[in-house]
């Protein structure tokens, strides 16, 4: 076999040497981590009233569904065959943790980020109904759904009716990117995977790349409109950001501790993965430029008395960062834990094609399609809050 494949090192089954899973489920992970991280930010404003982060209350909304929107679009293609997904909703698998996941995103989607959307955009559908010309005319009047009651009482149900489904919200946030965890956990044949920390590793990972996603949003979309940067937002997003990085990267610390401690039999085949196939993914990105850095920065803005201009530029540098930080980590435990044979006599690499279907180009396409979703839902639902609506 090591003639065979120069890749391969050491004793290989034929099953092993190619990788089952692709760029492609390293996307969908991270994808799906946004979408829960930018709602629990979200449900900062709306549920737990605070108030700085009012600005982004809207933004993170339509991120959280403009990626919500993609997120299954890396399992479609790597399916081969998207139209069999149907499957899970004809004849429903309870037993089957990735059959569930197309319930769980059918009520993330449609029960609570879509309606959350509509209730606290209603009034201002409806005034663009009558406001608007054309084709933007009839897609606001297709979007009341046929309710212009815009009085008082109706105005007090929407934002009733829009905090309950905030509260309803949460937990599934939590249940759509812990399953994911929980999947890779429960994964016994894989000593890489198989941790019960692995679900709660993963959702606070998500909570730290979506909050960051956002803040670069924010950011970036507000320069680009000409409006003010409210650094009370901005200050606040930074500091959640950081308790959120720091209960993450404990938690990791923890699980590599409890390995270390334990050093099953799998541990000196674990350390070596780490130390030469995986040490720019993990050592460097990972741990090092995806975590310890930006926790330095964050740390020192909030503990040092700095200019506007140079906080800003710390919080970009940081959310950056943090960004690669996490895809780091979802590289390492998606193609890290196919690296190594299960009986931990071999190694063998992954090779990423660029024009296939699941190659760079496509992982590329599929990184920048929910911007350009998003480029169209902030252009039909305007996120965008002045300072004196903020303050309001």
């Amino acid at each position: 076999m090591h003639e065979m494949n120069p890749a391969v090192q050491g004793f290989m089954y034929p099953n092993e040497v190619e990788l089952q899973w692709s760029v492609l489920i390293v996307l969908y992970p991270y994808i799906t981590g946004l979408v829960a991280g930018a709602f629990i930010l979200a449900s900062l404003e709306r549920v737990f009233r605070v108030e700085a982060v009012k600005p982004t209350y809207r933004l993170a909304l339509l991120t959280a569904l403009a990626f919500l929107l993609v997120a299954p679009l890396p399992l479609q293609l790597h399916l081969g065959h998207p139209e069999r997904s149907l499957e899970m909703y004809l004849t429903p698998h309870s037993t089957s943790a990735m059959a569930m996941f197309g319930f769980v995103y059918l009520w993330y989607l449609m029960v609570v980020l879509l309606l959350e959307i509509y209730l606290d955009y209603r009034a201002d559908i409806v005034r663009m109904a009558g406001e608007s010309t054309g084709l933007k005319r009839l897609i606001y009047r297709a979007l009341t759904l046929g309710s212009y009651n815009m009085s008082a009482a109706s105005r007090r149900i929407d934002d009733r009716v829009g905090y309950i489904v905030t509260v309803i919200g949460i937990p599934s946030a939590f249940l759509l990117h812990g399953y994911v965890g929980f999947i890779f956990g429960s994964i016994k044949a894989n000593p890489w995977w198989s941790t019960p920390l692995m679900p709660i590793v993963f959702l606070f990972s998500a909570m730290v790349s979506g909050i960051a996603a956002v803040l670069l949003i924010y950011m970036v979309t507000y320069r680009l409109k000409g409006l003010a940067i409210e650094m009370s937002c901005l200050d606040t997003i930074a500091k959640y950001l950081f308790y959120a990085f720091v209960i993450d990267f404990s938690l990791e610390m923890l699980d590599l501790i409890h390995r270390i401690y334990e050093a099953d039999e799998s541990f000196k085949s674990l350390d070596f993965m780490v130390h030469t196939h995986l040490y720019v993914p993990h050592i460097v990105l990972q741990i090092g430029l995806g975590t310890i850095v930006p926790l330095v920065i964050l740390a020192l803005t909030q503990i040092m008395t700095l200019e506007e201009r140079w906080r800003r530029r710390l919080y970009v540098v940081a959310a950056s960062l943090t960004l690669v930080g996490i895809f780091a980590m979802r590289w390492n435990v998606v193609i890290g834990g196919q690296l190594f044979s299960k009986s931990f006599l071999g190694y063998t690499s992954y090779k990423m094609e660029f024009a296939t279907r699941e190659g760079l180009l496509t992982a590329i396409v599929l990184m920048l399609l929910p911007f350009a979703i998003l480029a169209v839902l902030v252009k039909l639902l305007p996120p965008w809050v002045s300072k004196q609506q903020a303050e309001a």
